[in-house]
Formats: structure tokens, C-alpha cells, sequence
């Protein structure tokens, strides 16, 4: 019997490839246009994954690398929401 695959992905703040599982999810929503957190990853919209780890967000944050990944740009208030998110989630 075959093994089952495990999704990966590569966090925008560190650059490593880990389990889908392991990150969470920065989400553009489709409709809205609005930038949240999707902690079950399952809602529609252009994502970016990042560790649960408050220095990959910082570094994304410093790097720009949310921006790129969401391709647009994101104000400052919407960056300390995503923070303070973060640090409930993770």
C-alpha cells in the first residue's frame, strides 16, 4: 500500500518547506479583497503560509514578503491585527 502524501509548504519569513499542517495560512479573501488569518485553511482566496513562529513574522513583515505574496500592498494597522492573531494562534 502507498504511503499518503504530505502537502508542503515554504514559509515566506524562513524559506523552509514544511507540513501544511505545521503553518498557517495568510489569506487575501476573493471577494472582499480583506487580508486574515485562515487557521483550518480552507477558505477561498490567494494565500501565503507562515511557522507559528513570531520571528518568521517579523522577518516576512520586514522583507515585504506578505506584500509579494498577496500581491498587494498591505497597510501597517492590518500588520499589527495579523500579529496579534498570530500570537493567539501560534
Amino acid at each position: 500500500m502507498a504511503e499518503k502524501k504530505i502537502p508542503m509548504r515554504q514559509c515566506i519569513g524562513c524559506r523552509e518547506m514544511k507540513s501544511k499542517s505545521e503553518m498557517i495560512r495568510i489569506l487575501k479573501t476573493a471577494d472582499t479583497g480583506e487580508i486574515v488569518v485562515d487557521a483550518a485553511g480552507k477558505k477561498n482566496g490567494r494565500g501565503a503560509y507562515i511557522c507559528r513562529d513570531l520571528e518568521c513574522f517579523k522577518k516576512a513583515v520586514k522583507s515585504k514578503a506578505i506584500e509579494r505574496s498577496l500581491k498587494c500592498s498591505i497597510p501597517p494597522e492590518v500588520y499589527d491585527k495579523l500579529g496579534e492573531e498570530l500570537n493567539s494562534i501560534g
